[in-house]
C-alpha cells in the first residue's frame, strides 16, 4: 500500500467526527494521526474508539486538547491539518491555518460535496448564522407544521457526543427518560427536552449516516436541525438560514455562517421584535450580499413566563442558556428579555457567587456580565451551578434555558420558567414556503 497522507482534524466532537467519518474513515490515502479538541469541557484525552474508527484504526485516534498540534504535528509529521469546528470568527480560523502552514502543513476545510450524506427521504435543513439565532424554535415550527398535514416526521440533531461514543453511536429520542437513559448533558436536553415533550422523535449520536438509515424507517421527511452555526450533514431538498439581527453581519464574519447563508433557499430573520431597525436592516443586507434572491421570512421571538407577577419589582438572576453565551457571545437571551419586559427592579451578578467550574467559565468567558450560563457538562459542573444559583440570594431565578432547570438542579429559590417560539410576520411565512415545495 502506498504511503498515507498523514492528517490531524481539529474539531470540538461534533463535525470533526463527521469530517471522519463520511471522508476518511476507510479511506486507504489518508491516515488520521489524531483529533484535536476545543470549546466543549473534558472531550479531550479520550479517544476515537476503534469500534467506530474502522478497520484502518485497530486501537482507535487519539483526541488531544487543540494546544497540542503544534506538537502533534511535529511528532507524527502532519501533511494536512483539517479544521472542523464551527461558530468562530474568520481571523480565529485563519491564525490556525497560519499556524498549521508555518509548520510544513497545508490547511484544509471540507466542504458539502464530500461530506453531505443523501437520504432517501426528503430533507428540510434549518441552520443558521450564528449560535442562539433561533434554530431550534424554527425547527419546532416546521416539525409542527408537516405533523398537521399527516407526515411522519423525524428530527435529527447537530452531535454532542460528550460521553461513550461507542454508546452514542445511535441515539433516539421519544421520552423525557430517554433523556437520563443517554446521561444527557444540559446542552443535550436543552436540544432534545422540547421535542420530545411535544411528542416529536429525535435522533442524535455519533455516526450519522447510521442515523440517517435509522431514522429514514419511521419517517417520511427528515429534519436536520442544526448546531452552532455549522453547515448541514445532510443534501436538503429545502435548506432554512436562521438569521439574527442582534448581531447584524455576523453570518459574513463568523466560519461557517456564509456558507449557510449561501446555499439558504430560505432565510428566517428572527428576533426582529427586540432587535432595532438598524439591526434588522443591517442584517437584512448582509443577506442579501451572498443571496440577492433568497426568500425571506421576517421573525419574532415573543417569550412567554410561568408567573409574570412574580418578576415584577425583584431582583433577579437570569440564567441563559450556556453555549449561546460563551461561545454564542451574546450579550443576552429570552431570560434578559422576559425580565427587562416585566420589570424586574435588579439583575443580580452571579459573579461574586461563582464557585468552581462556573467561576471557571466566567473566566474563561469575561464577556458574558451579569447572566449565569448554564453550564452542566458534568456533575460537578451541575453541583457549581447549584451552588451559585443557590448563593446570590435572588428574589426570583429567571430560567430561560430550553428545559426546566429545577428539574436537574435544585434550585432553593423562587424561580420562574420562560418559553419562547417563533412567529412570523407577514408574508412568506413558512407554510407558504413548505407548500409551494410541495411538503405540505
Amino acid at each position: 500500500m502506498a504511503e498515507r497522507t498523514k492528517v490531524l482534524i481539529m474539531g470540538a466532537a461534533g463535525r470533526d467526527f463527521h469530517n471522519f467519518n463520511t471522508y476518511f474513515r476507510d479511506n486507504e490515502k489518508y491516515e488520521v494521526v489524531a483529533f484535536t479538541a476545543t470549546q466543549i469541557p473534558y472531550i479531550e484525552d479520550r479517544k476515537y474508539p476503534a469500534e467506530l474508527a474502522g478497520r484502518l484504526y485497530p486501537d482507535g485516534i487519539p483526541i488531544r486538547d487543540e494546544s497540542e498540534m503544534p506538537e502533534l504535528v511535529k511528532k507524527h509529521g502532519v501533511e494536512q491539518v483539517v479544521f472542523a469546528y464551527s461558530d468562530v470568527p474568520y481571523e480565529y480560523v485563519m491564525h490556525r491555518s497560519a499556524l498549521a502552514n508555518a509548520l510544513g502543513a497545508d490547511f484544509r476545510l471540507l466542504g458539502p460535496d464530500h461530506t453531505m450524506v443523501k437520504s432517501t427521504k426528503p430533507v428540510i435543513a434549518v441552520c443558521a448564522v450564528r449560535t442562539g439565532a433561533g434554530k431550534s424554535q424554527t425547527s419546532r415550527k416546521v416539525q409542527t407544521m408537516l405533523r398537521e398535514a399527516g407526515k411522519r416526521v423525524v428530527s435529527i440533531r447537530h452531535p454532542m457526543p460528550y460521553g461513550d461514543l461507542v454508546k452514542q453511536r445511535v441515539q433516539r429520542y421519544a421520552t423525557v427518560d430517554d433523556l437520563a437513559k443517554y446521561e444527557c448533558t444540559i446542552e443535550e436536553m436543552e436540544e432534545y427536552e422540547p421535542h420530545v415533550k411535544a411528542g416529536n422523535v429525535i435522533y442524535a449520536g455519533v455516526d450519522y449516516e447510521a442515523i440517517l438509515r435509522e431514522a429514514e424507517k419511521e419517517a417520511d421527511v427528515i429534519l436536520w436541525d442544526g448546531g452552532n452555526n455549522d453547515f448541514s450533514f445532510y443534501k436538503a431538498d429545502l435548506y432554512i438560514t436562521v438569521a439574527d439581527p442582534h448581531r447584524p453581519g455576523n453570518g459574513l464574519v463568523y466560519y461557517p455562517g456564509e456558507v449557510n447563508l449561501r446555499l439558504a433557499d430560505v432565510v428566517v430573520l428572527n428576533k426582529i421584535d427586540t432587535a432595532d431597525r438598524a439591526g434588522i436592516e443591517a442584517e437584512l443586507a448582509a443577506v442579501r450580499s451572498v443571496n440577492p434572491t433568497v426568500q425571506i421570512i421576517m421573525g419574532a421571538s415573543p417569550v412567554s413566563v410561568d408567573d409574570p407577577a412574580a418578576i415584577r419589582g425583584k431582583r433577579v438572576l437570569v440564567v441563559e442558556d450556556g453555549p449561546t453565551l460563551t461561545h454564542g457571545e451574546m450579550k443576552y437571551g429570552a431570560g434578559t428579555v422576559a425580565a427587562r419586559q416585566l420589570g424586574a427592579a435588579e439583575f443580580i451578578d452571579p459573579r461574586p457567587f461563582a464557585v468552581g467550574e462556573i467561576k471557571a467559565t466566567f473566566a474563561k468567558y469575561p464577556g458574558i456580565g451579569v447572566l449565569l450560563p448554564a453550564m452542566g457538562y458534568s456533575e460537578q459542573q451541575l453541583k457549581d451551578l447549584e451552588a451559585t444559583i443557590n448563593a446570590s440570594g435572588a428574589d426570583v431565578v429567571v430560567i430561560g434555558t430550553p428545559i426546566d432547570l429545577r428539574r436537574v438542579v435544585d434550585i432553593k429559590l423562587p424561580a420562574v420558567r420562560v418559553g419562547y417560539d417563533l412567529q412570523e410576520i407577514g408574508r412568506p411565512t413558512l407554510a407558504d414556503v413548505l407548500s409551494e415545495r410541495g411538503f405540505i
